[in-house]
């Protein structure tokens, strides 16, 4: 990775914060880009303190403004732009008649069209150097379905088919785009998740996350951040340069099913 200057989404905490880290550390220079301005300075601040290079922007993804503005921000201060990750997200939990329409619009502008508007203004600067790397953090429920996440599993759905014509579309200028499926991942948001869930289930955080999360998993643990974070560099690599439109799924064997 050595030269190469890298977008992360949701780069401020979890499991982009762990992507950032890990492709500064092979020699990237990363751009967080986040709303937590708090968090996406520390991260600068963090980095700069290891000695990597990198910077924070915040941005809404959803935003087409600030997602160019985010990419000439990046080209204007390192010249380039040859890896972006997807990875901004959020949920919200509720039956699909209950589920509120602003909540819908924005995990979808979040997550599907932030996804989209994020690869459309990365892309030119990658077909310039005719060599690119799109990787989505999509999710499990991007493959199968889980009762009162209709926005967030509608809009992993789609993630999936943003990959497969990005990577038929850009294969000729050298650029692969893939999608990383991993189960529950212990971050900031999945603490979130079980708590509110062991308040509506009148059960503790522990039953959440034995009976709800990994009930169908044949590895009974959450991931760790830096376990899609080492997918992410393996589909950065040259060993990966025949991997494109594809999804590599870190599932805890969910889906041998």
């Amino acid at each position: 990775m050595k030269g190469k200057v890298a977008i992360v989404t949701g780069g401020a905490s979890g499991i982009g914060w762990a992507c950032v880290e890990g492709l500064a550390k092979a020699g990237a220079k990363c751009v967080i880009a986040d709303m937590d301005v708090a968090g996406g300075e520390k991260a600068e601040a963090n980095l700069k303190a290891a000695g990597l290079e990198g910077m924070f922007v915040k941005t809404s993804v959803s935003d087409p403004e600030q997602v160019k503005a985010l990419t000439e921000a990046t080209v204007a201060k390192y010249g380039r732009l040859d890896v972006l990750v997807n990875n901004a997200g959020l949920q919200h939990v509720a039956p699909i008649i209950d589920f509120p329409e602003d909540r819908w619009n924005l995990l979808i502008g979040v997550m599907l069209t932030g996804a989209f508007l994020c690869t459309k203004y990365s892309l030119p600067h990658m077909i310039k150097n005719k060599w690119g790397r799109v990787i989505n953090v999509a999710s499990i429920h991007a493959k199968v379905a889980s009762p009162f996440k209709v926005a967030y599993i509608s809009a992993k759905h789609g993630v999936i088919g943003l990959t497969k014509t990005v990577a038929l579309e850009q294969a000729e200028n050298g650029i692969t785009c893939n999608a990383i499926c991993p189960a529950y991942v212990r971050t900031p948001l999945v603490d979130k998740q079980i708590a509110n869930q062991a308040i509506s289930n009148n059960i503790s955080e522990e039953d959440v996350i034995k009976k709800i999360m990994l009930e169908p998993a044949a590895i009974k643990r959450l991931l760790d951040p830096s376990e899609v974070a080492g997918v992410v560099q393996f589909l950065c690599s040259d060993t990966a340069s025949g991997i494109t439109g594809g999804t590599i799924d870190i599932d805890l064997g969910w889906m041998a099913r």
